[in-house]
């Protein structure tokens, strides 16, 4: 069983890793993206590029994982509420939108449950 959890947390991880870099890569993608009310354009992009970047690296080193991934959760609400949820609202109503929409929100889920699982474990160590 322990061989499946370690398994998951990788797969769970590595995405994000990706994800960040592409924030480097694909930037004039991602700015294309962003909402008028999110400050600093591109700046917001390398930033949040960074953080998955770190948040993955996190997970897979089984370092402050908890904390990570609660940062993750909070990172990934705001991708919600900022981009997909006015785009939505927009009427630009197309496949791609709520299929990321509904992407955040589950990765949001996995996220809570493994900052919850290392929370129980940070308990029975103490």
């Amino acid at each position: 069983m322990k061989n499946l959890t370690n398994l998951g947390r990788i797969l769970f991880a590595l995405p994000f890793a990706v994800f960040g870099i592409n924030h480097f890569l694909m930037m004039d993608y991602y700015v294309g993206m962003l909402t008028s009310f999110i400050p600093l354009g591109a700046y917001t992009i390398i930033l949040t590029g960074l953080v998955l970047i770190a948040v993955s690296i996190s997970i897979l080193t089984k370092k402050f994982v908890r904390q990570s991934t609660l940062i993750l959760a909070a990172l990934l609400l705001i991708f919600i509420l900022t981009i997909h949820i006015p785009h939505l609202l927009k009427g630009e109503e197309t496949p791609t939108i709520l299929i990321a929409l509904l992407k955040d929100i589950s990765l949001m889920g996995g996220s809570l449950m493994i900052a919850g699982i290392y929370a129980e474990d940070e308990k029975k160590k103490s």
